[in-house]
Protein backbone atom coordinates (compact mmCIF):
# COMPACT_ATOMS: atom_id res chain seq x y z
CA UNK A 1 0.00 0.00 0.00
CA UNK A 2 2.84 2.29 0.84
CA UNK A 3 4.59 1.28 -2.72
CA UNK A 4 1.01 2.26 -4.68
CA UNK A 5 0.46 5.44 -2.68
CA UNK A 6 4.39 6.44 -3.03
CA UNK A 7 3.59 5.49 -6.72
CA UNK A 8 -0.19 7.87 -7.34
CA UNK A 9 2.06 10.69 -5.46
CA UNK A 10 4.68 10.65 -8.34
CA UNK A 11 2.04 10.49 -10.92
CA UNK A 12 0.20 13.22 -9.40
CA UNK A 13 3.44 15.33 -9.42
CA UNK A 14 3.96 15.02 -13.22
CA UNK A 15 0.59 15.96 -14.02
CA UNK A 16 1.00 18.95 -11.45
CA UNK A 17 4.19 19.89 -13.62
CA UNK A 18 2.23 19.16 -16.65
CA UNK A 19 -0.83 21.60 -15.85
CA UNK A 20 1.08 24.70 -13.66
CA UNK A 21 0.33 27.55 -15.17
CA UNK A 22 3.28 29.35 -17.12
CA UNK A 23 1.16 33.06 -16.93
CA UNK A 24 0.76 35.29 -19.89
CA UNK A 25 3.86 34.87 -22.56
CA UNK A 26 6.19 37.40 -22.22
CA UNK A 27 5.67 39.60 -25.02
CA UNK A 28 9.07 41.54 -25.14
CA UNK A 29 11.76 40.21 -28.25
CA UNK A 30 15.65 40.97 -27.04
CA UNK A 31 15.82 41.91 -30.01
CA UNK A 32 15.19 44.78 -32.83
CA UNK A 33 12.22 43.92 -35.29
CA UNK A 34 14.39 42.20 -38.10
CA UNK A 35 16.02 40.05 -35.52
CA UNK A 36 12.58 38.52 -34.74
CA UNK A 37 11.43 38.10 -38.03
CA UNK A 38 14.89 36.43 -38.34
CA UNK A 39 14.63 34.04 -35.86
CA UNK A 40 11.06 32.88 -36.06
CA UNK A 41 12.16 31.35 -39.55
CA UNK A 42 8.49 29.53 -39.61
CA UNK A 43 6.68 31.81 -40.65
CA UNK A 44 9.17 34.58 -41.37
CA UNK A 45 11.99 33.64 -43.21
CA UNK A 46 10.58 34.92 -46.73
CA UNK A 47 9.63 38.12 -45.47
CA UNK A 48 13.35 38.85 -43.68
CA UNK A 49 14.28 38.25 -47.13
CA UNK A 50 11.64 40.70 -48.64
CA UNK A 51 12.75 43.86 -45.70
CA UNK A 52 16.34 43.43 -47.36
CA UNK A 53 15.54 42.81 -50.82
CA UNK A 54 13.63 46.41 -50.52
CA UNK A 55 16.65 48.13 -48.68
CA UNK A 56 14.41 48.87 -45.45
CA UNK A 57 16.83 47.31 -42.89
CA UNK A 58 17.43 50.57 -41.53
CA UNK A 59 13.67 50.90 -40.38
CA UNK A 60 13.15 47.58 -39.30
CA UNK A 61 16.45 47.85 -36.99
CA UNK A 62 15.97 51.39 -35.24
CA UNK A 63 12.92 52.89 -36.33
CA UNK A 64 9.96 52.51 -34.50
CA UNK A 65 6.60 51.57 -35.97
CA UNK A 66 3.84 48.85 -36.21
CA UNK A 67 4.23 45.65 -38.27
CA UNK A 68 1.30 43.66 -39.08
CA UNK A 69 3.01 40.84 -40.21
CA UNK A 70 2.19 39.11 -43.18
CA UNK A 71 3.51 35.26 -43.57
CA UNK A 72 5.78 33.51 -45.86
CA UNK A 73 2.75 31.11 -47.49
CA UNK A 74 1.79 34.92 -48.46
CA UNK A 75 4.50 35.71 -50.67
CA UNK A 76 4.27 31.79 -51.84
CA UNK A 77 1.45 32.12 -53.21
CA UNK A 78 1.53 35.53 -54.71
CA UNK A 79 4.34 34.74 -56.64
CA UNK A 80 3.18 30.91 -57.06
CA UNK A 81 4.18 28.33 -60.19
CA UNK A 82 2.92 28.08 -63.89
CA UNK A 83 0.57 25.42 -62.75
CA UNK A 84 -0.37 26.73 -59.41
CA UNK A 85 -1.08 30.54 -60.58
CA UNK A 86 0.13 33.50 -58.94
CA UNK A 87 2.47 35.42 -60.71
CA UNK A 88 4.49 33.41 -62.92
CA UNK A 89 1.55 31.94 -64.13
CA UNK A 90 0.74 35.47 -64.95
CA UNK A 91 4.14 36.11 -66.75
CA UNK A 92 4.24 33.02 -68.65
CA UNK A 93 0.95 33.05 -70.62
CA UNK A 94 2.11 36.69 -71.38
CA UNK A 95 5.23 35.17 -72.63
CA UNK A 96 7.62 36.78 -69.98
CA UNK A 97 10.69 35.19 -68.13
CA UNK A 98 8.60 33.63 -64.64
CA UNK A 99 10.59 34.68 -61.33
CA UNK A 100 12.52 32.12 -59.70
CA UNK A 101 14.28 33.87 -57.03
CA UNK A 102 13.14 36.74 -55.01
CA UNK A 103 15.93 39.36 -56.13
CA UNK A 104 14.65 38.87 -59.66
CA UNK A 105 11.64 41.81 -58.58
CA UNK A 106 12.43 45.11 -58.47
CA UNK A 107 13.05 46.71 -54.93
CA UNK A 108 10.72 49.41 -55.09
CA UNK A 109 8.28 47.05 -55.51
CA UNK A 110 8.89 44.91 -52.50
CA UNK A 111 9.47 48.10 -51.05
CA UNK A 112 5.44 49.24 -51.52
CA UNK A 113 4.09 46.40 -50.62
CA UNK A 114 6.05 46.21 -47.24
CA UNK A 115 4.77 49.31 -46.31
CA UNK A 116 1.10 48.38 -46.90
CA UNK A 117 1.50 46.60 -43.78
CA UNK A 118 3.70 49.60 -41.56
CA UNK A 119 1.97 52.06 -39.58
CA UNK A 120 3.74 54.73 -37.73
CA UNK A 121 3.72 55.01 -34.53
CA UNK A 122 3.76 52.07 -31.64
CA UNK A 123 0.11 50.92 -31.12
CA UNK A 124 -0.26 48.38 -28.93
CA UNK A 125 -4.08 46.35 -29.25
CA UNK A 126 -5.07 48.38 -26.85
CA UNK A 127 -4.73 51.54 -28.30
CA UNK A 128 -7.14 50.45 -31.11
CA UNK A 129 -11.18 51.41 -30.70
CA UNK A 130 -13.57 48.01 -31.09
CA UNK A 131 -14.71 47.34 -34.41
CA UNK A 132 -18.06 45.10 -35.03
CA UNK A 133 -18.55 43.79 -38.17
CA UNK A 134 -21.80 43.52 -37.97
CA UNK A 135 -22.48 46.87 -36.61
CA UNK A 136 -19.82 49.17 -38.29
CA UNK A 137 -22.65 52.03 -38.13
CA UNK A 138 -21.87 51.87 -33.94
CA UNK A 139 -18.58 50.06 -33.42
CA UNK A 140 -16.50 51.34 -36.55
CA UNK A 141 -13.00 50.90 -35.53
CA UNK A 142 -10.80 53.78 -36.98
CA UNK A 143 -9.07 54.38 -40.30
CA UNK A 144 -5.21 54.57 -40.81
CA UNK A 145 -2.57 55.49 -43.63
CA UNK A 146 0.24 53.34 -43.79
CA UNK A 147 3.73 53.97 -44.99
CA UNK A 148 2.49 53.87 -48.57
CA UNK A 149 -0.17 56.17 -48.08
CA UNK A 150 -3.06 53.46 -48.64
CA UNK A 151 -5.66 52.79 -46.46
CA UNK A 152 -6.81 50.22 -44.15
CA UNK A 153 -9.32 50.23 -40.84
CA UNK A 154 -7.89 48.73 -37.80
CA UNK A 155 -9.99 47.57 -34.61
CA UNK A 156 -10.51 45.42 -31.72
CA UNK A 157 -13.21 42.59 -32.71
CA UNK A 158 -15.02 42.22 -28.85
CA UNK A 159 -16.11 38.72 -28.46
CA UNK A 160 -19.23 37.26 -26.88
CA UNK A 161 -19.43 34.50 -24.53
CA UNK A 162 -21.89 32.37 -22.70
CA UNK A 163 -24.85 34.45 -24.54
CA UNK A 164 -23.57 37.82 -23.58
CA UNK A 165 -21.92 40.38 -26.22
CA UNK A 166 -18.64 41.48 -26.08
CA UNK A 167 -17.17 39.99 -23.17
CA UNK A 168 -15.23 37.47 -24.35
CA UNK A 169 -11.91 37.20 -25.93
CA UNK A 170 -10.38 40.63 -27.83
CA UNK A 171 -8.47 40.16 -31.21
CA UNK A 172 -7.12 42.56 -33.66
CA UNK A 173 -8.78 43.30 -37.14
CA UNK A 174 -6.77 44.42 -40.25
CA UNK A 175 -8.64 45.53 -42.75
CA UNK A 176 -7.63 46.90 -46.30
CA UNK A 177 -9.58 49.31 -48.16
CA UNK A 178 -9.16 48.88 -51.93
CA UNK A 179 -10.51 52.65 -52.83
CA UNK A 180 -10.32 55.46 -50.66
CA UNK A 181 -12.94 57.12 -52.31
CA UNK A 182 -15.36 54.13 -50.74
CA UNK A 183 -13.61 53.84 -47.76
CA UNK A 184 -16.99 51.98 -46.26
CA UNK A 185 -16.57 49.37 -49.57
CA UNK A 186 -14.64 45.92 -50.10
CA UNK A 187 -12.84 45.62 -47.60
CA UNK A 188 -10.35 42.87 -47.12
CA UNK A 189 -10.18 41.80 -43.84
CA UNK A 190 -7.92 39.52 -42.02
CA UNK A 191 -7.63 38.62 -38.18
CA UNK A 192 -4.36 38.76 -36.31
CA UNK A 193 -3.47 35.93 -35.16
CA UNK A 194 -0.62 37.26 -32.63
CA UNK A 195 -0.55 40.64 -31.09
CA UNK A 196 1.67 42.73 -29.50
CA UNK A 197 4.97 41.06 -30.23
CA UNK A 198 7.58 43.94 -28.58
CA UNK A 199 11.36 43.70 -30.43
CA UNK A 200 13.62 46.38 -28.91
CA UNK A 201 11.95 49.01 -31.36
CA UNK A 202 8.23 49.21 -32.56
CA UNK A 203 5.59 46.46 -32.19
CA UNK A 204 4.41 43.41 -34.10
CA UNK A 205 1.24 42.02 -34.50
CA UNK A 206 1.50 38.53 -37.03
CA UNK A 207 -1.59 38.06 -39.43
CA UNK A 208 -3.48 35.23 -39.59
CA UNK A 209 -3.54 32.89 -42.23
CA UNK A 210 -5.95 33.64 -44.89
CA UNK A 211 -5.72 33.05 -48.15
CA UNK A 212 -5.16 36.49 -48.39
CA UNK A 213 -2.07 37.64 -51.24
CA UNK A 214 0.48 39.79 -50.93
CA UNK A 215 -0.43 43.83 -50.20
CA UNK A 216 -4.02 42.21 -50.66
CA UNK A 217 -4.31 42.59 -54.31
CA UNK A 218 -2.76 39.97 -56.56
CA UNK A 219 -3.82 41.75 -59.46
CA UNK A 220 -2.58 44.97 -58.50
CA UNK A 221 1.40 43.40 -57.76
CA UNK A 222 1.28 41.28 -61.10
CA UNK A 223 0.20 44.44 -62.99
CA UNK A 224 3.25 46.05 -61.29
CA UNK A 225 6.00 43.94 -62.09
CA UNK A 226 4.73 43.61 -65.50
CA UNK A 227 4.99 47.25 -66.05
CA UNK A 228 7.75 48.40 -63.63
CA UNK A 229 10.18 47.93 -66.90
CA UNK A 230 12.76 45.93 -64.79
CA UNK A 231 11.01 42.78 -65.26
CA UNK A 232 12.43 39.30 -64.17
CA UNK A 233 15.27 37.60 -66.47
CA UNK A 234 16.72 41.25 -67.12
CA UNK A 235 13.83 41.58 -69.69
CA UNK A 236 12.46 45.10 -70.71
Amino acid sequence: MICAALLLLLNACKRDEYYIDGGRANPDYPGNMLQYLQAKKVPFDTVAQIVKLAGMEKQFTSEDFTFFAFDDDVVRRTIGTIRTGGLNTFLFYTGKDTVKTLDQIPPAIWKKYLQRYMFKGVNRLKDYPQIDLGLRSIYPGALYYDYNNSVANIGVNFSDANGVKYIGYRQLVFSYIPDVSKPNDNWITVPVASSDIKPTNGVVHSLSYTGAYLGFSQSEFWNDVFISGLLPGGSK
